[in-house]
């Protein structure tokens, strides 16, 4: 096969999503021709496409070495560098790109895109229309200054720029899931489900579609769709304003508690405002878990879900179940020793919901586990010596405590890079 016939090859395989088959014919290129600029941008394209990083990353890095002032090396890298999330490295390359060829729309549609992950979204937004000033038909472009514009709640024009990618391709899955995603802050959750069914009819296998599926049929709950609008609200936030609200919330509830201990007029009203605000904290932790594991049942949404969010929403609903098990036992054996496992089962629910939820050195799956561990150890306690409250269940609290603000650190800054 020639070289040209098999580049040919090569591009059709790409087109078709057959990448590994792609990665084959391109290793006999370059055995063929080692140091081929073009063939090693190719295979290192189509290693990113498989998530082997490592090897993509390998490559262009190779390539870059070879001819520095090729600015489509620097876009690739940059893809590589914000699949690993390093985004600091990530801008740099694609600035090195723009730097190269400032006339590229890809270049600054990209730029602009990671700004929008970063939450930088009137950057993002001026990105993406210096983007659309050099290609107004790019899609990437596009798609971003559409979601820019919702978080900026600039809805209307929002949805205007959204439904005019739309109209330039209207088979492309990812302007169709960002649409429904757009769709589903807004609060439209069956107009949103249409585009995440048509973004899936393209590609059913498209993760970024599934989870906003998920979303759409879970929102049928009104319960849930007050929760994902809190979830939008407040992951639109950058890290500061986030732990400001965590931290408000937190003083607020202390300040009620103070004042009711304080006062006791009052105090039989504010304990239920307490209560339901504690509530209202715990359930933002299991909602998530308690309805997968309802989604489950639904012959759609059972498909949906990934195998840890499974496992997640089998502990919790596990947990759960010791909850209201040992409830009804302490009523009916008049033992109140059963309480201790209640507040165990009750506890879990807010470790178990985000367990699996990637943390560097599993670190929120380790803590659930001491968690569950000191809980039981606590519970044997009880019930061999009687006292409830004894010294492992009092170090148990305190791992409940502060648990909620390890994970909030951990995942805050999973969300903003």
């Amino acid at each position: 096969m020639t070289g040209n016939s098999s580049l040919s090859k090569v591009q059709i395989l790409i087109q078709q999503k057959k990448y590994a088959a792609a990665e084959g014919v391109l290793k006999d290129l370059l055995a063929q021709e080692p140091n081929n600029i073009h063939f090693m941008a190719l295979l290192a394209e189509v290693n990113l496409q498989q998530d082997k990083y490592d090897i993509a990353k390998k490559l262009v890095d190779n390539a870059i070495g070879l001819s520095p002032d090729s600015p489509h090396l620097f876009y690739i890298k940059a893809r590589i560098d914000a699949q690993q999330e390093r985004f600091d490295d990530a801008e740099n390359d694609i600035r090195q790109s723009i730097a190269l060829d400032p006339y590229d729309a890809d270049y600054f549609a990209w730029l602009a895109h990671i700004k929008l992950i970063r939450k930088q979204y009137e950057q993002a937004l001026e990105l993406a229309n210096q983007a659309l000033a050099i290609d107004s038909e790019n899609l990437l472009a596009l798609n971003t200054r559409s979601t820019a514009l919702l978080k900026l709640n600039k809805k209307e024009e929002s949805f205007i720029t959204i439904e005019g990618a739309l109209r330039k391709d209207p088979n492309n899955a990812y302007t169709h899931a960002n649409y429904g995603w757009g769709l589903l802050e807004k609060g439209e959750h069956k107009k949103a489900m249409e585009h995440f069914r048509e973004a899936l009819k393209k590609e059913p296998t498209y993760r970024y579609a599934q989870a906003g599926m998920m979303e759409a049929l879970k929102a049928r709950n009104p319960i849930y769709r007050l929760f994902l609008k809190y979830a939008f609200w407040i992951g639109n936030l950058t890290a500061k304003y986030q732990w400001g609200v965590i931290i408000g919330f937190y003083l607020g509830m202390r300040v009620l508690r103070l004042i009711a201990e304080s006062n006791k007029a009052i105090q039989p009203y504010l304990e239920p405002l307490i209560m339901a605000m504690l509530l209202i904290a715990i359930s933002t932790w299991v909602i998530k878990p308690i309805s997968n594991l309802f989604l489950r049942f639904n012959r759609y949404g059972k498909f949906l879900l990934t195998r840890n969010e499974k496992i997640s929403s089998n502990f919790v609903g596990g947990a759960f179940a010791i909850f209201v098990a040992a409830l009804l036992a302490s009523f009916i054996l008049k033992d109140d020793k059963y309480i201790t496992i209640a507040i165990l089962g009750f506890a879990m629910m807010v470790p178990f919901s985000v367990m699996l939820v990637p943390s560097k050195y599993n670190s929120l799956l380790i803590y659930a586990i001491v968690m569950a561990v000191t809980g039981i150890a606590g519970i044997a306690l009880t019930f061999s010596g009687g006292e409830m409250f004894n010294t492992v269940a009092i170090i148990f609290a305190l791992e409940f405590v502060a648990f909620q603000w390890v994970a909030n650190f951990l995942m805050i800054r999973a969300n903003n890079k």
